[in-house]
């Protein structure tokens, strides 16, 4: 007879298939993760994923509590392991992200941002509608690489039409100039945060494995899923 796993069990045994127990060396450990360190293994620091299970709850509790208000959580994930994963968890809930270069001042000077996000959405309606035709074919050329520097820095953000309630963030080392931002504004930063990042920097910090694909996917996936659970119960 085969006998049924816990969910808390489930849940970690799922996050060690995903690899999310593996840290840096310890040399790398920033003091604050200290408490959530199970052990090393050839070096490498392994993460307790019972106490990471813990802090995963406490995050996906959150996020619920947002969807039920119906406020916007913008997720950012600039690193190449993290991008695809963001981006696929951010639109399946229809939420902002950024995954190339962050703009600084996208937070703080988000007057301004609006006005460039504007911009490109501008431009971008001139051009479906054929209004660009009457340009020359070099002021095109000028004009498309406008929308595509534009599209770059903002795309990801055209739905953001104000401060975002809570920021979702893959690697708050990383994304330090993210988090600063979010700290002058009080919004409140998840984050997924490896043995190397300052966990007091963030209101609530998943220790976990933030540099390989399976990871991120398997976190980015938990949080999308509890947005999704919080407007079912609205």
């Amino acid at each position: 007879m085969v006998t049924k796993q816990a969910p808390s069990q489930t849940l970690i045994t799922d996050m060690f298939s995903a690899g999310a127990h593996f840290g840096y060396s310890r040399s790398r450990r920033h003091s604050s993760v200290k408490p959530f360190i199970f052990g090393s293994k050839n070096g490498v620091e392994i993460l307790d994923l019972e106490k990471t299970s813990v802090e995963l709850g406490k995050a996906k509790e959150f996020v619920k509590s947002l969807a039920k208000d119906g406020k916007q959580i913008l997720f950012i994930g600039t690193k190449s392991e993290a991008k695809k994963a963001v981006e696929k968890g951010a639109t399946s809930i229809d939420m902002p992200y950024a995954v190339e270069r962050w703009v600084g001042g996208n937070l703080t000077n988000f007057p301004e941002i609006k006005k460039r996000v504007a911009l490109l959405e501008d431009l971008r309606a001139k051009r479906e509608n054929g209004e660009l035709a009457m340009y020359t074919k070099k002021e095109r050329l000028l004009i498309d690489r406008d929308i595509d520097r534009l599209e770059r820095n903002f795309s990801g953000i055209v739905s953001m039409k104000a401060l975002p309630a809570a920021l979702f963030v893959v690697d708050p080392r990383k994304e330090i100039i993210t988090v600063k931002e979010a700290q002058f504004l009080g919004i409140p930063v998840v984050a997924l945060a490896n043995s190397d990042c300052n966990l007091k920097e963030v209101d609530y910090a998943i220790p976990g494995n933030d540099s390989s694909i399976s990871s991120i996917s398997f976190f980015v996936d938990q949080i999308a899923e509890a947005y999704k659970e919080g407007r079912t119960t609205v």
